[in-house]
């Protein structure tokens, strides 16, 4: 893994000056892209700020897990509900607290072209390492337009993209056809795709080379998407369990099928769960059970009493999982 020093927050005004002087410093990174990668959860307090203690502790888990890479404000973070002030603050404070040991990636999508290049040069001058560009949500673009939006981050943002395709939350579906034509851009690092079929993720895997990385976001499908050939996941149920799902990306990317497939049994009743509610409602259950921040911000709501009970109960699940073992080995 490649080491760097991660630069402080610049004032706002130097955003776009300082973002295009890291336009070209990213060469070394870009292989960094692989096994277990947490889309973050943001932790509030109860009266609904940031919890900053919770954010350094849940980063703190991350790493000690073997984590290889963190989202900071995707949607699992709820970006939507943060201020630009907060935005800057998870961000600053995930690149002091990681130091270099992982990337640090940014959620930086928005339903703008203009705004998300915005957005990704806010990001860069708070010292993310790249950024997940997800597809314009509600416009709903074409292919064409598609195209023409992550050329324009890749060419302006200052940042490396990854391509970040959930239609069913933006109603717009990024086809492999539209990726094949954006592979050639050398700001155009990756995808995380989180439609779970096989036949989406194979046409994908056709497109993936050493400077572009293919990663599933579907964790229920994850280990399938591996032992085909993706490159790593972008979770959300590795916010509480990160040891055991960098144990079944480890397994994957090894090709250890018949154990990777046995432990990904062991993770089976957290994927339905995690779907029960919208993300990151029953994520952040697990974690507020676990110490890790209270609550979410309208419209989101906690998880319904009816779902809690099965909550407690995974919560009990995730620490015997998240127990160290010999096998556990996480080089820097």
């Amino acid at each position: 893994m490649p080491q760097h020093t991660c630069p402080r927050f610049r004032a706002a005004s130097n955003i776009a000056g300082y973002a295009a002087s890291r336009a070209i410093s990213f060469e070394g990174k870009r292989l960094s892209l692989f096994g277990s990668i947490t889309a973050l959860a943001t932790p509030f307090t109860q009266s609904g700020a940031l919890d900053l203690d919770a954010w350094r502790r849940l980063l703190l888990l991350q790493l000690d897990g073997g984590t290889q890479g963190l989202v900071v404000a995707g949607s699992t973070g709820e970006a939507a509900a943060l201020t630009d002030q907060e935005y800057d603050t998870l961000l600053q404070l995930a690149v002091e607290t990681v130091g270099g040991r992982v990337p640090v990636l940014a959620g930086t999508g928005l339903m703008n072209t203009a705004k998300t290049i915005a957005q990704t040069q806010r990001a860069a001058a708070a010292g993310a390492g790249f950024a997940l560009v997800v597809t314009p949500p509600y416009v709903r673009p074409t292919q064409a337009g598609l195209l023409a939006h992550y050329r324009a981050v890749a060419d302006q943002g200052g940042l490396p993209v990854v391509l970040y395709n959930v239609p069913g939350r933006t109603g717009c579906d990024l086809l492999p056809e539209t990726v094949a034509e954006l592979v050639g851009n050398p700001q155009i690092v990756g995808i995380k795709e989180a439609r779970p079929e096989p036949e989406r993720m194979a046409a994908l895997l056709a497109l993936r080379h050493p400077g572009f990385a293919v990663l599933s976001g579907d964790d229920p499908t994850a280990c399938r998407a591996m032992l085909a050939g993706a490159d790593g996941l972008i979770s959300v149920g590795s916010n509480a369990l990160p040891r055991a799902f960098r144990r079944l990306c480890d397994l994957c990317r090894q090709g250890s099928r018949e154990q990777a497939e046995a432990w990904d049994v062991r993770l089976q009743d957290f994927y339905p769960f995690l779907g029960v509610e919208p993300n990151p409602i029953p994520v952040k259950a697990l974690l507020q059970g676990m110490g890790y921040g209270v609550g979410l911000r309208l419209p989101l709501q906690e998880l319904s009493a009816a779902h809690r009970a099965e909550a407690t109960r995974l919560i009990e699940a995730a620490r015997t999982l998240e127990e160290p073992t010999g096998g556990d080995v996480f080089p820097a």
